[in-house]
């Protein structure tokens, strides 16, 4: 079922975008509705790590325990490079998304992967330009997938929920 609507927040570093999560999980919110993007801008040259299905990390970077709790408690995850952006940990239902933005090869007006899933969810591009930036100056994005109530009850549980973008209000 696709969400009805998105609320998006930018943390400046893992440990608020952390933060933000347990405040969410302890209110109820259902981990499988949350997407987190990121870099774990703080590896060493050293490989940081494999994942698939039933196989485990063997090497992570400084943010490993960040990283591996998320891996765990979120539906999906994988590590992406990106040219321009770099290598950016995603999970959630974004996965999904971006899976598809590029198997389809749905690279839209420029954009990269990144974005051409960004924009799939209904953000608008001039928004998914900034986003990317963001991710660029190692941020993290939080975005929580569901309905119109959930989106708007994350923005008021935490605050750094910026925007509540509703899909079905978005042109297609």
């Amino acid at each position: 079922m696709k969400p009805k609507a998105i609320a998006i927040a930018i943390f400046n570093s893992h440990i608020d975008a952390e933060d933000a999560i347990k405040e969410l999980q302890k209110d109820g919110f259902d981990m499988k509705k949350l997407s987190i993007l990121g870099k774990d801008y703080h590896t060493n040259e050293h490989v940081i790590g494999y994942v698939n299905t039933g196989d485990r990390v063997l090497a992570w970077g400084k943010l490993g325990a960040f990283w591996g709790g998320i891996f765990g408690a979120f539906l999906g995850s994988g590590l992406f490079f990106i040219p321009v952006v770099g290598s950016v940990f995603i999970a959630g239902p974004i996965l999904a998304v971006m899976v598809g933005a590029l198997e389809g090869a749905a690279i839209v007006g420029g954009l990269n992967a990144l974005g051409a899933a960004l924009v799939s969810l209904g953000i608008p591009e001039d928004t998914v330009i900034r986003y990317e930036t963001e991710i660029k100056a190692d941020k993290f994005m939080l975005i929580v997938h569901g309905t119109a109530a959930e989106a708007l009850k994350a923005k008021e549980l935490v605050r750094q929920f910026e925007e509540v973008i509703e899909l079905d209000r978005v042109p297609a």
